[in-house]
This record gives C-alpha cells, structure tokens and sequence, in this order.
C-alpha cells in the first residue's frame, strides 16, 4: 500500500471516529439541556400550584393551562422530592398521543395530602433534537467530503516531489553522472531528502568510475604478461630435449594459464554486462548462427559421437554479436562437454524460445544454484562461469532462461 493512500486511511478513519465521538457527546448534551429546561418549567408550574393552594386554600380546577395538564390524587402519601419522568401526553388540539415530561409533586389541604401530577409536551424538544441530528449528521458528510477531497487533491499534490524523486532513482544509471533535483521546494524534508540523494548518486558514480578504470587497467595489464606466459609454454612445449616428466609439468601450467586467461576475460565480460555498458546492437538472425555453430563444434561432437537433432526456423532479434555468439558458445559446449559418448544433443528454435537439450548423467541439476559463479561439476574443466554468462546475458535482453530434466535430458530454455 502507498504511504499517501495509508496515511489517508488513517485520516480519515480518525476524523470518522472523532466525529462520531463528537456527535454522540454533542446529541446527548442538547438532550440533557433539552430536559433540564423542561424539568425547570414543571418546577415553576409545581411551584405555582403549590402557591395557588397556600393561598386560595382550595385546589385549582383541572384545567389545561398553556397545555399543560394537571392532576389532583388525595392519598396517604407522604411528601417527598418532586420525581421527573417521561411519559405520554394527550395533545388535546386533536388528541393524539405525543411524548411528554411530567413531574409529580404533593400539597396539602386543610390536613389531606394530594398528589401533584403536571404534564406537558415534548414533542417541541424531540423536534429540535431531531434537527440537531440531522445538522450534525450533514456537517459529518461535508467535513468528511472535504477531508477525501483534500486528501485526494492537496495532500497528494505533496507527494509529488517523493514521487519524482523516485521516478529519478528508477532511471538511475550508475554508467552516466546524474544529477538530482525536486519539482517543489515546499517541503524541507523533500529538499533534504533529495540533497541526501544527489550526494549519494554522485559518491556511487565517482566510486564506480574509480572501480571501472581499475577493473579495465587491471584487467588489460593481465593480458599481456598472461600472452607472453603462453606463448613461452608455446615455445617450451615444442623444443626437441625437453624430458617427458618437464613436459607434463609444463603441460599443467600451460593449462592453467590459459584457464587463467579466459577467467580474467570472462570475469571482464560480466562486470561489462552487470553495468550495462555493452552499446552494440544489430539485427542477427540467431537460426544462421545456430547453425553455424553446430559447424564450429562438429570436431567435438564427433569425437563423442553425439547426435544432433535440429528443429530451426528463422528469429531475427535486436542484439550485440558479440554476446550473442558468447551466449551459443556457452550453451553449445556446455551440451558437449557434460554430454556422454554416443548421446544426442537436441537443439530447437522457433519464434518464442531456443532450447538446448541433452543427454548426460541421470541426475537433474539443482537449479537453484546452477547459474550462479563458480558452480560447476567436480569433473568439469570450465571456469564455472558459463552458465552464468548465459544468464547475465538473457537477463539483459529481458530472457527468461530456466532449466529442467525432463525424459533423461538436461534442457535449457530461454524464452524471448
């Protein structure tokens, strides 16, 4: 969930809770100051009947007064404090039943006890109440209008300088200097936050640019001294007195270097790769360069007796040669070199996907970690990066590459 849409969630459910708060404690006032001024007239009313008996010494007719109606009940009753209650009153203008407000009281008259009863509407004050709710409850509606509106149109309108800034950080490319900046400058949190930002981008960059040159002069500086290692092994290798046990030594070392040569190069390659600094781009048609490279590798093949079966069709795509050409040099020798003397070697291409299948030991791979640096078989000669220049490169044209064995062959898909 976005922060703006959570933090308006939260706005909102308060101001709702507040106000319904705020309505009941508001409704419950008006009712209780509704009541307090009717209990304050049946007082005066009681108060004046009491007089009215004091001083006629006589009971009042039962009469209404100002719609008010009173009773008089003799009883045995002593005195107490006047009780307030509610109850029903007979509207005597047409006679239906409204709710009302009574108290009752006693008076005494020449040594007998009568009960006071007098009632009047409430039907005034219930009508007020009503309309106090209905105010409030339209006030509730617009505050709580205003509060989405403004939520929706002012307090968003905060958050686009957040929302550029993220924009800005999505196209961040570590190869090119870029510079951070805000669309508004309202928000001091925005500002430091996009200061913070543009410092950053420009340590990584700086950083970067650092690792790149050392990365390339080393990696330049390597090759030479690798060549002339080579091509002295070369020369040893071919001289007439070199004694058998020397000449399995310097076999090793010879192998070793040339590992070392195309480790360095490949580690190269990767780091290009993961920086997105491969600019090349053409249309090559992969099914002429499948085969090929079935041609380049048919020494080998032979030499294991694989077959191959081929099922091409035509696919033109926007990439570098280059990466290309590495990506089936990787997934061609890797189908050879973990392959079986007189195993087969299934290669399909069509519109969607290029598949290479082929026999090998009877035991899937664990493709959790299969395309990762480094992993390779304990009898493998690789450098282990195979698999995860094939990858890398998949990943960069936005492939997906999966692996899965299915009918005693080890298939590896890329899907375009």
């Amino acid at each position: 969930m976005k922060l703006a849409a959570l933090y308006n969630r939260t706005n909102i459910f308060i101001t709702i809770t507040l106000l319904v708060i705020g309505a009941v404690i508001n409704f419950y006032a008006i009712n209780y100051i509704a009541r307090t001024q009717l209990d304050q007239n049946l007082t005066e009313e009681l108060a004046e009947v009491a007089a009215y008996v004091s001083t006629n010494n006589k009971l009042p007719k039962q009469v209404d007064f100002d719609e008010d109606q009173t009773t008089f009940i003799k009883t045995n009753q002593k005195t107490h404090e006047p009780v307030f209650y509610n109850t029903t009153f007979e509207n005597p203008a047409n006679g239906e039943a409204e709710p009302g407000r009574a108290v009752e009281g006693f008076v005494q008259l020449n040594g007998s006890n009568y009960k006071v009863i007098i009632t009047i509407s409430r039907e005034s004050t219930e009508y007020h109440l009503r309309f106090a709710g209905m105010i409030t409850l339209c006030l509730l509606f617009v505050l709580l209008l205003t509060v989405a509106l403004a939520n929706k149109y002012f307090l968003n309108g905060l958050w686009l300088p957040f929302y550029g800034l993220l924009h800005q950080i999505k196209h961040f490319n570590i190869t090119e200097e870029q510079n951070f900046t805000l669309t508004n400058k309202r928000v001091d949190e925005f500002v430091e936050l996009g200061n913070a930002i543009d410092n950053m981008s420009k340590r990584i960059h700086t950083d970067y640019q650092a690792l790149k040159h050392f990365t390339d002069n080393a990696s330049h500086e390597m090759l030479t001294p690798l060549a002339v290692i080579l091509s002295k092994l070369d020369i040893v290798i071919q001289h007439p007195d070199l004694p058998p046990e020397a000449f399995d030594q310097i076999q090793d070392i010879y192998t070793a270097t040339n590992k070392l040569s195309r480790l360095n190069q490949t580690l190269l390659l990767l780091a290009k790769i993961e920086n997105n600094v491969i600019d090349d781009n053409d249309t090559v048609d992969i099914a002429e360069l499948l085969i090929e490279k079935i041609k380049q590798f048919h020494e080998l093949t032979m030499s294991k007796n694989i077959e191959i079966a081929e099922n091409i069709t035509t696919k033109n795509i926007q990439v570098s040669k280059y990466l290309i050409d590495i990506l089936l040099n990787n997934l061609m020798s890797n189908a050879i070199r973990h392959n079986t003397d007189g195993g087969k070697i299934i290669i399909v291409l069509d519109d969607t996907k290029m598949v290479f299948a082929n026999t090998g030991l009877p035991i899937p791979l664990n493709d959790s970690d299969i395309f990762e640096r480094f992993k390779k078989g304990s009898e493998s000669e690789g450098t282990g990066l195979g698999l995860t220049l094939v990858k890398n490169i998949s990943k960069f044209y936005g492939w997906r590459l999966d692996y899965q064995y299915l009918d005693e062959l080890h298939r590896f898909r890329i899907t375009f």
